[in-house]
């Protein structure tokens, strides 16, 4: 069983991926959420992967809700691993996720690995350059491959590459917290009402009023996926996203 969080398609499409070559069933992680079954049978000897990007240089809150709260019914004899899907760097991810793990299942991760992907936090990265984007997809499929070699070979060990020193760990809360903020969103008069945002949004923190996407959180997993979902490019968050563009894995559908 392969699990993913994937608001753009990157980290859906990297689970796909090793689930056509595996024969495992892919999972969304917010589906297990929405049906609030945490408990997922696990056969002896099976194996489990769950597949997310960074924000933060850290876990999405999606990802950290899912962990405290998974059980499995075999956990010892299962091979389980962690794939971060980053832009930049995969930060402490892998450590934040086998951190709630362990609080909810008494045991960690076998390996970690990372894929090296487009940076969809637009409000910094400029995804313009569609080239450049379809260069950095195209560098990812040796990873992915690499990655695939190693979970058939259910090899154990940290195999992430670019994180940033363990010290830094207690920076991603307040980092992440801010940006999670809601109250940066803006909707230009492009939008058409079309209610994508409202239906796609992992933590139904979007309710459309009059017509427009209205935030009715103050929080929420900032993935972004209504900005870049968005038919019109009416929704955007600060000052650059408008420049830095829109993004949507190739590869899959979301």
């Amino acid at each position: 069983m392969i699990l993913y969080f994937s608001a753009t398609g990157n980290s859906k499409y990297v689970a796909e991926r090793i689930a056509k070559v595996t024969n495992e069933e892919c999972v969304s992680i917010l589906d297990v959420i929405k049906d609030d079954k945490y408990y997922l049978s696990i056969k002896a000897n099976e194996t489990v992967g769950i597949v997310s990007p960074t924000y933060a240089w850290g876990c999405p809150s999606v990802i950290i809700d899912f962990l405290k709260n998974v059980s499995l019914t075999e956990n010892k004899k299962c091979y389980m691993y962690y794939i971060a899907t980053y832009g930049t760097t995969p930060g402490n991810n892998g450590y934040f996720a086998n951190k709630n793990l362990f609080k909810s299942i008494g045991r960690e991760f076998d390996a970690y690995f990372s894929v090296k992907m487009p940076d969809t936090w637009t409000p910094i990265f400029n995804l313009s350059n569609k080239e450049k984007v379809s260069e950095i997809n195209r560098k990812a499929e040796p990873q992915i491959d690499e990655i695939i070699a190693n979970i058939q070979n259910k090899s154990s060990g940290d195999f992430m590459k670019n994180k940033i020193p363990r010290f830094t760990a207690p920076f991603y809360k307040p980092y992440y917290d801010n940006m999670r903020k809601t109250k940066n969103f803006t909707v230009e008069d492009s939008c058409i009402g079309c209610r994508l945002c409202e239906k796609k949004c992992p933590v139904n923190a979007i309710e459309i009023k009059d017509g427009k996407p209205v935030w009715v959180k103050d929080k929420c997993v900032m993935c972004l996926g209504c900005l870049h979902r968005c038919p019109k490019f009416a929704i955007q968050y600060g000052k650059n996203t408008k420049k830095h563009g829109q993004y949507k894995n190739p590869n899959t559908k979301v």
